[in-house]
This record gives structure tokens, C-alpha cells and sequence, in this order.
């Protein structure tokens, strides 16, 4: 991580910079619009970008900071990329294949930080917001320990250097640290305010 980087040690001896690059953009923003964004905020000194797949810039946050790799800005090493991911792909046998997903559209080898987003699963599938004929989303059932030893063999694989959580309350954070076997602890709680 650059020297200028203001950072904080993780848990896993990694280090995150304090301040962030958001890439979620509006509803009526093209999303092609993250790629602009995240050029800006890297001239602007921003070495943590923080995205998940939900958000749909991916492959444009991706692109733009590899331009900025290329011309010499920065190198993969100054950039700290976080992902999350989504309430559809919280089933063990899903989260490997959706940071393969992230990592695809990235053109990166790893990202930084993997979190699960939220501590809630929804029907998993191609739509993020099942909704059933009603119009109300429709949830499932997942066992979120089941899903952090998928996160952490995504972290065992080399695809992230450290896993995290998002949104979890004091009872379900609890229940993954104290889970048997546990591996890797979650390195933060993101919260979204």
C-alpha cells in the first residue's frame, strides 16, 4: 500500500486505507458513469474503492482503474478494492462462483476485501430482487456459517486477501465467531448508514 495512504492494520495483518470511493451510483445515473468517477477519484488521491456486484459498475470501476495501472497513476498493489457479495448468491456452493463473476468483469486476479453484504438471503437466481406475483421479494433460507467457510476458502484460493461482513446485528456477527472450526475471523462489520 502507498505511503501516503492513510491506513488501518486489519486483523489478518492487512491493511485498509480509512477512507473510501464508494462506486454505487443513482438509479438514473448510467453506470457507465463509474468509470469517469473512479479516474476522478483517483487523480483525487483515493487509493480504497469500495463496490459490490449489486451495483452493476464493476466492470467499469474495473476498466478504469487498470487505465489508470497503464499510465502509470498507480499500481495494483496502491489500490484496495472491496466487493460484496450479493443476497442471491449467499448458499455456499454460490459465493466462489460470484466473486469469479466480480473478478471477470474487475479483470483483477484478487480483490481486497470480500464481504457478505447482508446477513439476509434472498431466491437465488439472475434477478438481485426476487419478487414473487405480488411484487414482494422473495427470501430464503441460508446457513450464513455455511457461508463464511465458503468466503473463507475464497480467501484460502488467493481470490481475496481478506473476508468480512456487512450489516450483520451483535447476535449474527456473534454466531460466526464462535462458529466451530472457525477459521478466519471477519476482519469488519461494514455498516451501511
Amino acid at each position: 500500500m502507498n505511503s501516503k495512504c492513510h491506513c488501518v492494520i486489519l486483523n489478518d495483518g492487512n491493511f485498509i486505507p480509512v477512507l473510501g470511493f464508494g462506486t454505487a451510483l443513482p438509479l438514473e445515473c448510467p453506470k457507465s458513469k463509474a468509470k469517469e468517477l473512479t479516474k476522478i477519484a483517483i487523480d483525487a488521491g483515493f487509493h480504497h474503492f469500495d463496490s459490490a456486484s449489486v451495483y452493476n459498475t464493476e466492470d467499469h470501476v474495473g476498466e478504469a482503474i487498470r487505465s489508470k495501472i497503464a499510465d502509470g497513476t498507480v499500481r495494483r498493489e496502491d489500490i484496495f478494492y472491496t466487493s460484496k457479495v450479493w443476497c442471491t448468491s449467499l448458499h455456499p456452493e454460490l459465493v466462489r462462483a460470484s466473486l469469479e463473476r466480480s473478478l471477470q468483469k474487475l479483470q483483477f486476479d484478487y480483490v481486497d476485501l470480500y464481504l457478505i453484504h447482508y446477513p439476509m438471503a434472498l431466491k437465488p437466481g439472475e434477478e438481485n430482487f426476487p419478487v414473487d406475483e405480488h411484487g414482494k421479494l422473495i427470501f430464503d433460507r441460508v446457513d450464513l456459517c455455511a457461508t463464511w467457510e465458503a468466503m473463507e476458502k475464497c480467501k484460502d484460493a488467493g481470490l481475496t486477501k481478506s473476508i468480512g461482513v456487512s450489516n450483520f446485528n451483535y447476535r449474527q456477527l456473534e454466531m460466526i465467531l464462535n462458529k466451530p472450526g472457525l477459521k478466519y475471523k471477519p476482519v469488519c462489520n461494514q455498516m451501511t448508514l
